[in-house]
């Protein structure tokens, strides 16, 4: 059996190469303008090898009882690493993957094919027009992984964006989303200032050196209208190989400080990470 190569294709919105890994039989790396997207094992799903792919993974463990089957919407495809995982530990549920690089989508397609009856639906559109047009109620769960390059897009970045958000999710519905930032954290405080005036609980995980300002680096926003289990949470975070932290409550007030939500006319794309701040974890 030939050995797997590496596939480089011009998509709708950069070059995007899926890179075999040495070490894992059917893993593939992908990335997009040279900025590390989604990481895929596509024998062992379960598998997730960044760091924040990790964090996003502990949160869909325990938004609900294990092995319950999930209605997800997930905004932003990549390689679709968190809807196979979903697929894998939450037999039976329905996902909706909303990716706006229709040539990403079919590459992946193409190339990582998704398992038969694996109950993902693929839609090539922008995240914040589908957004607008989900039902109410909807979904369980609503996965934020959406960027531009190497930057969250600015019209999702607004508290007119977390408003849809809040509307789709069901009561027991849990928001999570993959955003990036350095000290002294203007856009993710901005970030949490939105989400606070939607949702009644929040939380943000990240390492400790992120956190401290040492570092650019992911950030997991989650938030929800109901108690979030912060000690499980916290737990599975400080197993990994690189911990993280969990901050909640009023160390969460405190970190969001003065900070004010941010209307659409005002919105701006995440911060442009430095070179090199973005790895495999």
């Amino acid at each position: 059996m030939s050995e797997p190569i590496p596939v480089t294709r011009s998509v709708d919105y950069g070059t995007a190469k899926l890179m075999p890994d040495v070490d894992r039989k059917r893993a593939w790396l992908l990335t997009v303008d040279g900025a590390p997207q989604s990481y895929v094992d596509l024998d062992e799903p379960t598998h997730l090898e960044f760091e924040y792919a990790r964090r996003l993974g502990h949160v869909l463990d325990t938004v609900a009882e294990a092995g319950r089957a999930l209605d997800a919407l997930h905004l932003g495809g990549g390689a679709l690493t968190l809807p196979r995982y979903v697929a894998a530990t939450r037999s039976g549920s329905r996902q909706v993957v909303v990716e706006a690089d229709r040539g990403l989508l079919e590459l992946v397609a193409e190339h990582l094919p998704l398992p038969e009856g694996s109950g993902i639906d693929l839609h090539a559109a922008d995240a914040r027009a589908w957004l607008e047009a989900a039902p109410a109620g909807s979904a369980d769960v609503l996965v934020a992984d959406v960027f531009g390059g190497s930057r969250v897009p600015a019209h999702l970045t607004s508290v007119e964006y977390a408003r849809q958000a809040a509307r789709v999710l069901r009561g027991d519905g849990v928001y999570l989303a993959n955003l990036a930032d350095a000290a002294p954290f203007a856009f993710l405080r901005s970030q949490l200032a939105n989400f606070a005036t939607e949702f009644e609980e929040l939380a943000l995980i990240a390492e400790p050196g992120v956190l401290r300002g040492r570092r650019f680096g992911n950030a997991v926003l989650v938030a929800a209208h109901h108690r979030v289990d912060t000690a499980a949470l916290a737990r599975l975070t400080a197993s990994d190989a690189f911990p993280a932290r969990v901050e909640h409550g009023p160390a969460l007030r405190e970190f969001i400080g003065d900070a004010r939500p941010v209307r659409d006319e005002d919105a701006v794309p995440s911060p442009e990470p430095p070179d090199g701040a973005f790895g495999i974890g």
